[in-house]
This record gives C-alpha cells, structure tokens and sequence, in this order.
C-alpha cells in the first residue's frame, strides 16, 4: 500500500508589492531575487491563509473536513504565541472535535516536520497545513524579502505521490535568524560567513543523505533568491532545478511555507521526481524526496492582484495604525462568541421542521412560521447572492473595527441570500472583501472580524466568486 500525498492546496494573499516601492522609500533594496512580495490583507494572518490553503486541498481531494483525523498546523508566526491554533482551524474547516492534532512552531523547517510526522503516523486521511508571514525591521533585508502564503497536504493511503527518501541533518549555529520573544520582527547576527555556512552545511549534510538523480525540481529554503542557489553545488542539485520550485521571486520569504509551496508548485507544474529540502535556524535542514506515479489533484491559488504603495503596505502591515479608541463599543464577550462560533464559522444555520424557512442564526421564533420550534441544524454551502449593500466609511463603524479601518479603509457590508440544501435561502448580514454589487454571487471566507480583550475573533466574510 503507498502513502503520501494525495491532494495539495496552496494560496497566497492577492496584494503585492513590487521591490521599487521599497527602494523608493530607502533608496535600497536588500533582497536579491525578489521582485515582488505577497501582503496580507489587514484581516488575514497565518490561520486564515492556513484556512484558504486547506479548503483548497480538501477541494482538489474530493474529501469534506468531517473524515480529516490528523490535523496538523505549522508557522513561525502563529497569531499567539500560546494557544493551541489547530482548535480555531479545526473549527473553521469543521474537523471533528476527537481528530488528532498536532502543532509545529519556532523554526522555518517546521513545514517539512510536519509533512514527516503526517507521513509517519500515517492516519487514514491527515491534512497537513502550513502558513507564514514573516515580518523584520523596516530598514532591513528580512523586511524586505519578508512574504506570505500557505500550503495544504492531504495525506493518505493509495497516494499518488510517496516519499522515496529522507534524511536530516542539524548542528548548533545560534543567531542565525531568530525571534526574540515579544517581537514580530526576525532578526540574525548578520555574521557573513558563519550565516552563509549556517545556512548551507545543514543544508548539503541532509541533501547528501537522499538520492537526487533524476530530480525534475528542488524545492529549497528560501529566504532570499540568492542564497539557496548559493548553495547548489554543494548540494549537487543545479540551479535550473531549483529555480523549477521557486516561489520567492513573487511571493518573497514564506518562512515554514516556502518550502511547501515550492512543492505544491512543482506538482502542479507536472513535475514527477521533487526534492523538499527545508532548512531552519539553529541549526537544521530537512531533505525528502518525493517521487510522483498518477495524478496529484492540485488547486493553486498564487496569482497577483493589487499592487500597493509603500504607504499602503505599512498600513496593512500596522506599521501606522490607529489604536481602538476608548469606550462606545459593542462588547461581545468570549462566552457569547463562542456560542455562535457554529455560525461564524461554518453557517450553521436552523430549518423550521413545521414550514421548511431557514433561520440564521437559528435564534429565537421561526421567521417563516413564527413559531418557537427547536430548530433542525442545517450547514449552508457558503454561496448566495448579494440583496443590498452599503459602506462603512471613517469613523462609521463601531469603535473595535477602529483598528482594521485604520489598516484598510472603509469596508463594505451585505446582506446576502445563502443557498440552503434545498433551493431556499436564508439571510444574513456579512462583511464585504473586496467590492460586491446588487445581484452579486458571492462565496464566504474566513477572515479576522476584530480583537476584543487581546481575543481575536474570526468569522465568516463575503468576496465576489
């Protein structure tokens, strides 16, 4: 029996900004190969592009969330610092509550760790999701390189794509890319050549320990576009091979993810013989050979959208943000959100078992009926069509949506007819990504809502399909 990977999603938010915005502002630019950069949206961060990523996976598998039992989460920025975030994902995506789960953190080779220790456990279906958006300081190269996105892996039985071979390697080189607790800024020593050996010995000591004939790409560690080509020879793999996987020149350093998504790039490009070879400060490098015998099921989502101004960046990124002002908000406290959580999550909502009308939320008399009923469970798709629209300007909303005002602007909100089962729909007001019209179909997305007593609340929003 093989076991592997049988589906790969990957995403990537759709702003970008291009290395001329950055030596515009510095009259430099510190990350050679990089020409481009992925930004997250002011309402996305690791979990949410985490989300998109698997959603993506689960789709090309053909699998719902419901038959995951190994649910694992890798990032170097996770949102906290501690909380257990498979919890919040596992909710998103609507995993079962007894599903394993596992947490990988505090080193760019925890996406490849996490892609191992799927692999070793080999559960009936795992999902194996790795997401990143390393930040630096704004004056420096890890700033400027510094990207974002997310890959997915559904592992199983009866796999397409299997390891072939793998090996490790690490060895104490302290100061090389770390974060000091507190901060959101990666830093390094900046040691010339001790950095260049940290990077490249761990590298070709686990490379060396695989077989990498006949490689059609290498997906290497990249945090730059200069360093893993640096490194080539010495890991015998040539440097058009490595350029096969690469994603750093449009979505920059993705951290745990870049290695991943050069893997979900290769096979989606049609590449049947992969190296994975991911290193992490430390430091230690991982190297896993993938070998490819039937069709993968893949759906990439990579592509640019907007390009941003410099300015535009440090707003989305919080560099210059407005803080909440005191007092006028709406409290909602954890207890209550969580309540709702079936809802803002997975559109839950409630079928009146006397007239067939959706209620949503499933909350009080029946809007069709008007009867109190106990409301039957129902999960809508996540489209519908938009009825009515309006703006949230400055200064318009209530004061915890402050912060993601002063990142992104106004923002819109609908009111959306979601599809039901059956041909009905049920209405409910939703947050607006991007723009949407009158008579818009629209599909929903798991976005960041707002923060409220250091908590922040993620929730269902709406984007055009």
């Amino acid at each position: 029996m093989s076991y592997g990977l049988t589906a790969v999603g990957a995403y990537a938010p759709a702003y970008r900004i291009a290395a001329e915005e950055f030596e515009d502002a510095w009259d430099s630019f510190h990350a050679p190969g990089v020409e481009t950069t992925a930004v997250p949206d002011a309402d996305e961060d690791a979990l949410t592009m985490g989300w998109e990523a698997a959603t993506r996976a689960l789709d090309a598998g053909g699998s719902d969330s419901e038959s995951v039992d190994w649910l694992a989460f890798a990032s170097t920025t996770p949102p906290l610092e501690e909380e257990d975030l498979t919890a919040r994902l596992g909710s998103l995506l609507g995993v079962s509550t007894d599903a394993t789960r596992r947490v990988f953190t505090g080193s760019t080779r925890a996406g490849t760790q996490a892609l191992d220790s799927a692999l070793t456990a080999q559960p009936d279906c795992g999902l194996v999701v790795v997401s990143d958006c390393p930040q630096g300081e704004p004056h420096d190269a890890r700033e400027h390189a510094a990207g974002a996105g997310a890959a997915a892996f559904l592992v199983g039985p009866d796999a397409p794509v299997v390891v072939a071979d793998s090996a490790t390697h690490t060895e104490a080189y302290p100061g090389t890319r770390f974060r000091e607790r507190g901060s959101d800024a990666v830093d390094s020593i900046d040691a010339g050549t001790y950095d260049r050996n940290a990077f490249a010995r761990p590298l070709d000591a686990a490379v060396d320990g695989v077989e990498t004939g006949d490689l059609d790409a290498a997906a290497v560690q990249m945090p730059d576009g200069k360093q893993p080509y640096r490194a080539a020879g010495a890991m015998g793999v040539d440097t058009e091979t490595i350029h096969a996987a690469e994603t750093v020149s449009t979505l920059g350093d993705t951290g745990a993810a870049s290695v991943p998504l050069g893997v979900a790039t290769a096979f989606d490009e049609g590449a049947a013989r992969v190296l994975a070879a991911s290193w992490g400060s430390g430091a230690g490098a991982d190297a896993l050979v993938f070998e490819r015998d039937g069709d993968l099921p893949t759906a990439i989502s990579l592509d640019a959208g907007e390009s941003v101004s410099y300015a535009a960046y440090l707003r989305l990124r919080g560099e210059i943000t407005a803080e909440e002002p005191d007092g006028g908000g709406a409290y909602v406290s954890v207890p209550t959100w969580h309540r709702s959580l079936p809802q803002r999550h997975r559109l839950v909502a409630g079928r009146c078992p006397d007239c067939g009308t959706y209620t949503f939320p499933p909350e009080g008399a029946c809007r069709g009926c008007g009867t109190l009923v106990e409301f039957e469970a129902v999960a809508l798709a996540g489209t519908g069509t938009v009825e009515a629209k309006t703006e949230i300007g400055s200064g318009g909303a209530p004061p915890e949506f402050e912060a993601l005002q002063s990142k992104s602007g106004a923002f819109g909100v609908a009111i959306v007819a979601f599809d039901t089962p059956d041909d009905e729909t049920a209405s409910s007001p939703a947050m607006v990504v991007g723009d949407a019209a009158v008579g818009d179909e629209v599909e929903t997305v798991q976005r960041k809502i707002y923060a409220q007593e250091g908590v922040t609340r993620y929730g269902f929003k709406i984007q055009t399909t």
